[in-house]
């Protein structure tokens, strides 16, 4: 009996060791690169691209990325063309900054999810490489709203769509825990909706809820900025593993099931403006609020000539990217009016029509320009063009979309 409890006391302490050093080694070393990753280049002397970890692609640039037109290494190329966009919903609380990863996105929506706070969907494709070595490398991860899924269709059949749950059919209980009938607006269900489009089905399985996924994926980290925050501004995500997790499922620049490729009926946009500013610029800050008297979600962006590029400024401050502590900037910013519904719910769930056509406005190059733009149906692409009716030519670079409600004033100053 002695020799008995012996060998469970040691089989128990086995367990408890194995245990620890699995958690250590996952929380504090970073992923293996998969077998066709890039290495880290030795050449670079430059001490930020070292501790940052960033991958430095060498070769000459000759391919052009289908979101925002840059241009990247034919190994570039030869990895994202294995995947399909990641789209990432990302909190804008102040509470949330610095946010981490979205100085890597080709393109990012902003709109207001509650309240007046705002939130991002950054779209992931060509970018991202450079910072693929990062663990967790994308957040604070939020939840889905049902205007975000209308955006997010144009980029898929069935689009990587990463969130923390979302808006959905909230039923309370009454005393005999019976539920009662549905609180939330059926237009901002959000969770329902996805699983209407099919993004929860096996074999088109592309919905990345987090909810779903494993400590891998996706986790908490409380004092990531030095500060400690709440429960809700804390889910980081690995880029790396939410493409993994899509590929697991049968989705990669292909749908398994039905051999399609993601971007068979995708559109690009046009790339063909000069990255040159004007000789006198016509919009040097430009800014705006979302809604009245939300000071914290102010934004305005700053036009650098040096660069050619619009610094972005949240509150009166620059905004971040955590990872890299480089200010946010972009190459053009589309301002889109939308008609604005508030609180359509007791949860004070909001809706923006960005399907339908309306006004705009668009920066680049230091210049002003009055757009219309135009979605027909959830899945087509929304297209911009001038009030001359021609399509609008991004310069290639980060594209910042801003939906704003119909009625929102913007200052323009010279």
């Amino acid at each position: 009996m002695i020799f008995k409890n012996k060998i469970v006391s040691l089989l128990g302490l086995f367990f408890i060791v194995t245990g620890i050093s699995y958690f250590s080694f996952d929380r504090f070393l970073p992923l293996s690169s998969q077998a066709n990753s890039p290495q880290e280049s030795d050449s670079s002397t430059d001490p930020s691209d070292q501790e940052t970890g960033f991958i430095v692609f060498q070769g000459p640039k000759t391919e052009v990325c289908p979101l925002n037109g840059t241009l990247h290494t034919a190994e570039e190329e030869a990895l994202w063309s294995q995947r399909r966009p990641l789209l990432v919903m990302i909190e804008n609380h102040q509470d949330a900054r610095p946010q981490s990863g979205l100085s890597n996105a080709d393109v990012i929506y902003e709109a207001v999810a509650e309240g007046g706070i705002t939130r991002f969907m950054a779209i992931f494709y060509c970018g991202i490489l450079r910072g693929a070595t990062q663990k967790y490398d994308l957040g604070p991860v939020r939840s889905a709203r049902t205007y975000f899924l209308d955006l997010a269709s144009e980029y898929s059949d069935y689009p990587l769509y990463a969130h923390v749950g979302g808006a959905n059919c909230s039923a309370p209980k009454d005393a005999s825990g019976h539920s009662l009938a549905c609180t939330t607006a059926t237009k901002a269900q959000a969770l329902e909706q996805l699983g209407q489009y099919g993004w929860m089905n096996k074999g088109t399985w592309s919905d990345l809820n987090q909810f779903s996924l494993s400590y891998r994926v996706c986790r908490r980290e409380e004092t990531r900025t030095g500060q400690d925050r709440d429960t809700e501004h804390t889910m980081y995500c690995s880029s790396d593993q939410l493409w993994q997790t899509a590929a697991d499922r049968g989705l990669t620049n292909i749908t398994e099931v039905n051999k399609k490729a993601w971007d068979l009926n995708f559109k690009s946009w046009s790339f063909d403006a000069e990255d040159k500013s004007v000789a006198v610029p016509t919009a040097q800050n430009t800014s705006f609020d979302f809604w009245s008297g939300y000071k914290q979600y102010s934004v305005s962006w700053q036009y650098d000539p040096a660069t050619n590029s619009y610094l972005r400024f949240n509150n009166g401050e620059k905004q971040i990217d955590f990872n890299n502590q480089e200010t946010l900037a972009a190459k053009n910013i589309v301002i889109q009016f939308v008609k604005e519904t508030r609180s359509v719910d007791e949860h004070l769930h909001n809706l923006y029509q960005v399907i339908g056509t309306g006004s705009g406005v668009l920066l680049q190059n230091g210049q002003k320009t009055d757009i219309t733009w135009s979605k027909s149906s959830r899945t087509a692409r929304t297209v911009f063009k001038t009030k001359s009716g021609q399509v609008v030519n991004f310069v290639p670079g980060q594209i910042w979309i801003e939906i704003l409600p119909s009625a929102s004033t913007v200052d323009y100053e010279n």
